[in-house]
């Protein structure tokens, strides 16, 4: 395996441990085999799952906008409208006979304005000949205002009774769509809309071909959420189908359930085909973050640690795959560091595992990643020197996890190891990078048989 060198400085404050106190007791156990895996490239993604339903992107509840008995109903479930079509229709005959009664109101109030209005025509020709006081001339102007009023409200309780009978019996689709639910049947009494005892007729959705997955995703998750992210989901009603969408934005306003803070995100989803179904229930998965063409290894692999070796002999080990590379001096010098840092340690049951664990425990630092003042203070920002002695080690990326030992099997067949960083992980399988290397140089870690687990 072809290591590129690196320096790795090791010092007391430093910046990442590398911490081997669950080495255990230093005991050694009868191996009798490993099971390996193999180091491979592919494509790996971190994902946030939730549950959600399906529903429509707009649904409208039509409501009565009067009171009365259902006469007919012209649509059902599933029926497609247009904007205007009449949905059902109230019964009018109440209507129809109050409208006589006030259409003969409104002839009586009009002719009683007649006979007022002729009044004060001749009561102001014998005001002009001073025949009347201005008082009998005025109260016979109030009498015409008092008429006029009367036949004007006369009229317009006519028109409203018109317009219960022609508009407002007809319940009418104030969108074009499908009909989801009709909660109503002939023969039912229906309360007008502004009423607090009123009820819903039927339920609309706009359409169909456009839904919507309502998803609850916990608080721990929520940050990673955007506007815009891809999705997957799958439907218990459907399985073996997988279907995508996008995440539209997410509501502000948390749902707290037994104590867990939940937050619902909308995800618009095209449905052309009409399979999926308002209602049905969705396993969702947000894509976090995606990386294609990394190297890849088991989680397993990355939580093993040799039986068959002590506490500290595991550190020894991990301490000489960080010396790979080096030259003579700055092994030395990483010697030292590491002898005064396991000296100035506390020193605990040095018979059992925790002064094991603390003889593991090493700071490791890597390019980039924090430099101690002695060894880095005449290198700038940028990483070049400023007193003329060559450049600097590039900057590694600051989101690079601690190194961590990754196991296998040397020639001479002992447990040897190589340090790694990890990325993102779907749970079973974590991205990894050899600890101080990039681009082609991750190369000699590929196709590495690595210890998943042994056989004791």
């Amino acid at each position: 395996m072809r290591l590129k060198r690196t320096s790795l400085f090791f010092r007391m404050p430093g910046v990442f441990l590398l911490l081997l106190s669950a080495c255990g007791s230093g005991k050694t156990g009868a191996v009798k085999g490993y099971e390996f895996t193999t180091v491979s490239r592919g494509t790996l993604e971190k994902t946030v799952s939730a549950a959600g339903s399906l529903k429509p992107v707009a649904t409208v509840k039509v409501l009565a906008r009067m009171s009365g008995k259902v006469e007919k109903i012209y649509v059902d479930y599933n029926d497609v409208i247009r904007k205007g079509d009449i949905l059902a229709e109230l019964n009018t005959d109440m209507l129809r006979l109050q409208r006589e009664q006030q259409a003969a109101a409104v002839v009586k109030a009009r002719a009683n304005h007649a006979l007022q209005l002729l009044n004060y025509r001749n009561q102001e020709k014998l005001a002009e000949k001073d025949l009347i006081s201005e008082y009998e001339r005025m109260t016979g102007k109030t009498a015409l205002d008092i008429q006029s009023a009367e036949l004007a409200a006369a009229e317009a309780s006519l028109r409203a009774i018109e317009t219960e009978i022609n508009q407002y019996a007809f319940i009418v689709s104030p969108i074009d769509g499908i009909v989801l639910e009709r909660n109503i049947s002939e023969g039912d009494t229906v309360v007008e809309g502004s009423s607090s005892n009123s009820t819903s007729l039927f339920t609309l959705a706009e359409n169909l071909e456009e839904m919507q997955i309502e998803a609850g995703v916990g608080e721990l998750d929520i940050s990673g959420i955007r506007k815009g992210q891809g999705v997957r989901f799958t439907l218990e009603a459907l399985p073996g189908k997988n279907f995508s969408g996008t995440v539209e934005t997410f509501r502000l306003m948390p749902a707290v359930q037994d104590n867990v803070v939940s937050y619902t995100v909308i995800v618009g989803v095209d449905n052309p085909d009409g399979s999926l179904l308002p209602g049905m229930t969705c396993a969702v998965e947000f894509i976090e973050e995606r990386n294609e063409d990394v190297l890849l290894v088991p989680n397993a692999a990355l939580r093993y640690q040799p039986a068959s070796l002590t506490a500290e002999a595991i550190a020894n080990t991990i301490f000489a795959a960080s010396l790979r590379g080096m030259s003579e001096e700055e092994r030395r010098a990483a010697a030292e560091q590491r002898k005064a840092a396991s000296a100035a340690a506390p020193q605990q049951d040095r018979g059992g595992g925790t002064s094991r664990g603390l003889t593991g425990m090493m700071t490791v630092r890597g390019p980039g990643m924090g430099a101690s003042p002695g060894r880095n203070r005449n290198r700038d920002n940028a990483g070049t020197r400023r007193d003329g002695g060559g450049p600097a080690l590039p900057a590694r990326e600051p989101a690079m996890s601690p190194p961590r030992p990754l196991w296998f099997l040397n020639r001479e067949g002992k447990p040897d190891c190589v340090l790694v960083t990890t990325g993102i992980t779907d749970g079973s399988r974590t991205e990894i990078r050899p600890w101080g290397m990039a681009g082609d140089d991750a190369d000699g870690l590929e196709g590495l048989r690595v210890i998943l687990r042994e056989k004791v």
